[in-house]
């Protein structure tokens, strides 16, 4: 398929501190990739510069073939791209529905009722229809990643930024993350995957890769890139044995 997503030289930082370091990547639409690196890496900093939270200093980020690099977070939003947080933030008073809803309006634009319906779509995908009347506040982990994921997938996206989606889950229930994200794979959305969990960027992913100092490391399939001795040295420090 097309590039989705091309950042070319990227420069990103905060402040007088650069975190992006002419960062170049590709991104195929239709297909989940996983992004790996050691913590001041730079991962989240691209979500940030890819998402509009932050502008790069320099290089371009093309979405869908236009220039994006200037535009804001909800700009973005409206074209089709959306992101999670790695700490679920919902509002708590409000019910499940009624949270997915502000995003699928305010996020997606719309009438009344495509945004209700694509509330209804997300929380179905998400598996938390049955649970749309209870108040977010109340929600546990694992339905306050769901819910995280019910809002952007409400906003009518084709890119979707997961950023540690999985963190803090068990084997369990991150296995349950995996299932949506693989639904979602499956329905048509691109997805860009930060996650430190290793299952998940071997069993999940089509193409991974790791960062470092703020550009891309090495990228291929998770089996290559897990194997690769200069991974092991800064991402893992340790070598890793990889099944099969």
């Amino acid at each position: 398929m097309d590039d989705i997503l091309v950042c070319n030289h990227v420069y990103a930082g905060y402040g007088r501190i650069s975190v992006l370091n002419d960062l170049s990547l590709r991104v195929k639409g239709g297909q989940i990739l996983g992004i790996i690196g050691p913590n001041g890496s730079g991962k989240t900093t691209l979500l940030n510069a890819l998402s509009g939270m932050i502008l790069p200093t320099a290089g371009t980020i093309l979405y869908q073939g236009k220039d994006i690099t200037r535009l804001t977070p909800d700009a973005r939003c409206r074209m089709g791209i959306a992101r999670t947080f790695q700490v679920p933030r919902p509002f708590s008073r409000m019910s499940v529905f009624e949270n997915v809803l502000t995003a699928a309006a305010f996020g997606g634009g719309g009438s009344k009722q495509e945004a209700w319906d694509r509330t209804e779509k997300a929380l179905r995908f998400t598996r938390l229809w049955d649970k749309r009347d209870q108040r977010a506040g109340e929600l546990l982990l694992l339905d306050r990643k769901r819910l995280e994921i019910a809002r952007s997938v409400s906003t009518n996206p084709n890119l979707l930024l997961l950023d540690e989606i999985a963190a803090g889950l068990t084997s369990a229930e991150v296995q349950e993350i995996m299932d949506i994200a693989a639904d979602l794979k499956a329905a048509g959305y691109t997805l860009i995957w930060i996650e430190h969990i290793i299952e998940t960027m071997m069993q999940a992913t089509d193409t991974l890769i790791c960062m470092a100092e703020g550009k891309v490391l090495l990228s291929g399939t998770a089996r290559e890139v897990m194997s690769s001795r200069e991974v092991e040295e800064v991402y893992l420090g340790k070598p890793m044995e990889v099944d099969g």
